[in-house]
């Protein structure tokens, strides 16, 4: 189901927010240890534009400020935490006229993987059980990470597996109600360049992987038009030359989605004097 409209106030408090927002570096200085954080921890960052580097920094405080961080499993907040999931996160808002994450109140993360307790339904038959997992994205305000697998989804940027990532951008795909592989869109016409270029994209990847034929699009993208989208983001953002060699279609969608073209992007130590 969809949301109705938005109340004329909201949009009142959306330009209120988007003046704060947009107030100058110096009204709103970025921590100089959370820069070296970003430096640090987050390869993406450092790609960035001058300029994209400051909407950033903008957008993580803003994020910071909004969303409240917890340990669980005996782990201990920090601000490295914080910075490191909130670039992450805010990388995907770039460019985009958007709020940060509205529907979202909490981040709640463990030391390593951890184990949830699942339900599912074979018919009338009731099946629980554990499962092992390194994230989570709830459509009732919570994503959950796993804080090892945030640092080795930095650590390699080009592997094309990033949670945090993933997580965040079923974020996005339940913005408008539904986690159903496609986020608020807009237009018409982007729904429509969405539902064929996304759709056929999955099917190509279901029909290969069952057929036991090669993908390049990782396999889990297969489970479901949602795991799609956040695993195509993931290669959006850190395998972009081969997404778009190899489906040109997918990453212009993607692309005009996202306001961003990480092709563009270079990586850190490889910039030419």
């Amino acid at each position: 189901m969809r949301r109705a409209p938005v109340p004329r106030y909201a949009s009142s408090v959306f330009r209120l927010f988007k003046r704060w927002l947009g107030r100058s570096p110096e009204s709103r200085p970025f921590p100089p240890e959370w820069s070296e954080i970003l430096d640090q921890n987050v390869p993406l960052a450092q790609m960035l534009s001058e300029t994209d580097r400051r909407e950033l920094e903008r957008l993580i405080l803003a994020f910071i400020e909004d969303k409240h961080f917890e340990g669980a499993g005996g782990f201990e907040m920090n601000d490295e935490v914080r910075v490191t999931i909130a670039a992450q996160a805010c990388i995907l808002l770039l460019h985009r006229d958007t709020a940060v994450y509205p529907d979202l109140d909490t981040i709640v993360v463990y030391p390593s993987t951890y184990v949830a307790r699942t339900k599912s339904f074979d018919g009338p038959v009731v099946i629980e059980g554990d499962v092992a997992r390194l994230g989570e994205s709830w459509e009732r305000g919570l994503v959950v990470l796993a804080w090892d697998a945030v640092r080795r989804g930095t650590s390699n940027v080009r592997d094309g597996h990033n949670v945090v990532l993933h997580e965040f951008a079923h974020q996005l795909d339940q913005e408008d109600g539904t986690m159903d592989g496609a986020p608020d869109l807009g237009s018409r016409a982007r729904y429509a360049t969405w539902a064929h270029v996304l759709g056929e994209e999955y099917a190509d990847l279901v029909e290969r992987l069952h057929a036991g034929r090669r993908a390049d699009i990782d396999a889990y993208g297969a489970t479901s038009p949602p795991e799609f989208f956040a695993v195509v983001t993931e290669m959006f953002f850190e395998k972009p030359a081969q997404l778009r060699a190899r489906h040109p279609e997918l990453y212009a969608t993607l692309a005009d989605f996202y306001q961003q073209d990480p092709e563009s992007f270079v990586l850190p130590g490889s910039r030419t004097p």
